[in-house]
């Protein structure tokens, strides 16, 4: 029997027992080693948060829909940060260039499950680079996220740029950004989180409990705000106080997944009278200008190979490796105490 962690209702969650299933053609059978907790866009169907819990996205209109719930309890098979062992390929792919073989370790996505089985075509290229731990490959879709919001933002050599929430996603966006060139003033509620981005690159680090963030950043820059923002917390009075801070004329990449109504948004505020571009940065895709560049399985890929040259440490934002059949208890670390932890990996 296989595992499987599904979620039966909000912050209720269950590691289940499923039988095997055959390996259809074109596909490969993966053997979990680790899978990464999402303490994002993941905890919103741990809480029951999620949209789609309400409504159903067309894709082809590209709308939500409120007639009917897009997925319902039990939640099963989350997660989009795992890496394992090929155990098995279908045979007619055997000989195909460029797919990993069976004993090969890849990264990809298949979800807190003991056994993934995966589409041939999704595991090109996803062999683990040289000289990479396997852990660290449960980092390519968080590092894609931040190296995306990165993207976005358009840094220039030397520019001021304020990071809002340093998370795991918010760390590695400080890392990159600095990486780029920038300034980083890193932003957030968590002294902890703060002492972590000094280590990432950031030059200067604020609490935002202590309030006056845009006016700090005002005169750290010589009175002209920073000249753009990352916010990746996904709390709206950040999204705010990011708002706030740019420049006149600055730019705000809001890569975070933000949650219910805007309540702390006021956009009638500085966003109107300071000229804000408000840009969002989703990992469904790149940024529209890089399309003919760069893709998402490119952010992906040459976020591990910066990790694989020691120019990013994701080691040391891995705050806890749980057993899969104590799954409930990671979940309810991340959700009760998010101070005690940066990254949950889960340990097939």
């Amino acid at each position: 029997m296989e595992r499987i962690v599904q979620f039966t209702g909000p912050r209720q969650v269950e590691v289940a027992a499923v039988a095997q299933e055959p390996l259809p053609p074109g596909h490969l059978r993966v053997r979990t080693r680790y899978s990464g907790i999402s303490a994002g866009t993941e905890l919103t169907a741990y809480r029951g948060t999620n949209p789609y819990l309400t409504r159903t996205w067309d894709p082809q209109a590209r709308l939500f829909r409120d007639d009917v719930a897009g997925i319902t309890y039990p939640v099963a098979g989350w997660g989009y940060s795992e890496v394992g062992e090929v155990t098995e390929v279908s045979p007619e792919l055997d000989g195909t260039p460029g797919l990993p073989v069976a004993g090969d370790l890849v990264w990809g996505i298949w979800g807190h499950r003991s056994e993934g089985i995966v589409p041939a075509e999704r595991m090109a290229g996803h062999r683990l680079p040289d000289g990479l731990d396997p852990l660290a490959a449960a980092f390519a879709r968080v590092g894609a996220i931040a190296y995306n919001a990165v993207l976005a933002a358009d840094i220039h050599l030397g520019e001021d740029v304020a990071v809002f929430g340093q998370g795991v996603i918010g760390l590695l966006a400080t890392r990159l950004a600095r990486l780029n060139g920038a300034v980083v003033t890193a932003v957030d509620a968590l002294d902890a989180r703060l002492d972590a981005a000094r280590r990432y690159g950031a030059a200067h680090t604020l609490n935002a409990r202590a309030g006056g963030v845009a006016e700090a950043v005002r005169e750290l820059t010589a009175g002209r705000g920073a000249d753009l923002a990352i916010e990746i917390s996904g709390a709206y009075p950040a999204l705010h106080e990011a708002l706030r801070t740019v420049a006149a004329g600055g730019r705000v990449v809001a890569s975070g997944f933000y949650q219910g109504d805007g309540t702390g948004l006021r956009l009638g505020d500085e966003f109107h009278h300071n000229r804000v571009q408000l840009i969002c940065s989703q990992i469904g895709g790149v940024p529209p200008q890089l399309s003919h560049r760069w893709t998402v399985d490119r952010l992906q890929q040459t976020f591990l190979r910066l990790v694989a040259e020691g120019q990013v440490d994701t080691a040391a934002l891995v705050s806890h490796r749980v057993p899969v059949a104590d799954a409930a208890a990671a979940y309810t670390l991340i959700d009760e105490r998010p101070a005690d932890a940066l990254q949950v990996v889960l340990e097939f």
